[in-house]
């Protein structure tokens, strides 16, 4: 198998956001993939994960993974969490990597598995402040405690040379301000935008939004994830040249297969 050798990079195996966009597979949802200083940890395999890793060119082979983390439990984000343990520990016969996830994922209605469990080392349950260490200087904090009908973390990942912040799916909340400073900033913005009485009931990030977290943190690049039916139809990449040039600010619309490299 053809594997990647590379390391610090985010790959994207999938931006799509949303239900209709997932079930009709506009976009891909495989989730995110990042190489942090040799260690591989995977983010949100939603469905189609294990096929995006493996058509991907290079292959990203599930054995070179060493973590998964689960942001919560919703099918977008962890449809494919079984199949990729499963994946990683060659089907069991390797026990081997962590998973890292809310407690609601693993207990009221588990997106989990009992019997792929025991495929892995460790399970660790993220909560609101908690700090985990990866490898040697790396490791990820959940800073946040996200406004979402299910519980959901947003990461801040450190490194020695760079540090990568991903919000995840919420509504907007000033705390959000407060809590991802990275270098890189991931943001998932399913809606382009939403009117007085849809955002009462939305649990989810717009570009207004958006425009607010970008030009109070000031990221050296922002790149735009996890798009829905409104966002496709305004084309993400329109979207986010137009924020750079009102913002002045690096905004980056993710592609499915896009790479970013860490280390410039």
């Amino acid at each position: 198998m053809e594997t990647t050798i590379q390391t610090d990079f985010i790959k994207f195996l999938g931006t799509a956001g949303a239900r209709i966009v997932v079930s009709k597979q506009l976009r891909a949802s495989g989730g995110i993939w990042y190489s942090l200083h040799g260690f591989n940890v995977l983010v949100d395999p939603g469905p189609g994960c294990l096929v995006r890793c493996l058509s991907s060119r290079p292959k990203m082979d599930p054995m070179q993974l060493d973590a998964i983390i689960l942001s919560h439990r919703h099918l977008d984000h962890a449809a494919d969490v079984n199949v990729m343990i499963e994946a990683m520990t060659e089907g069991g016969f390797k026990k081997r990597g962590t998973l890292y996830a809310p407690e609601d994922a693993l207990t009221e209605d588990p997106v989990v598995f009992h019997y792929v469990r025991n495929y892995i080392t460790k399970i660790i349950i993220i909560k609101e402040g908690g700090r985990y260490q990866l490898s040697d200087g790396v490791y990820f904090e959940t800073p946040l405690k996200h406004q979402h009908p299910s519980e959901t973390y947003g990461i801040n990942f450190i490194t020695p040379e760079y540090t990568i912040s991903h919000i995840v799916d919420t509504r907007y909340f000033p705390d959000l301000l407060k809590c991802y400073n990275g270098d890189t900033l991931i943001i998932n913005v399913v809606r382009y935008n939403a009117d007085r009485d849809t955002r009462k009931w939305l649990y989810h990030l717009t570009i207004r939004d958006v425009r607010e977290i970008v030009t109070t943190l000031k990221p050296k690049t922002t790149l735009l994830n996890h798009f829905g039916m409104t966002m496709l139809k305004a084309h993400p990449h329109k979207v986010a040249e137009q924020l750079s040039a009102e913002t002045g600010l690096n905004i980056i619309a993710a592609s499915d297969g896009m790479r970013f490299n860490l280390k410039k």
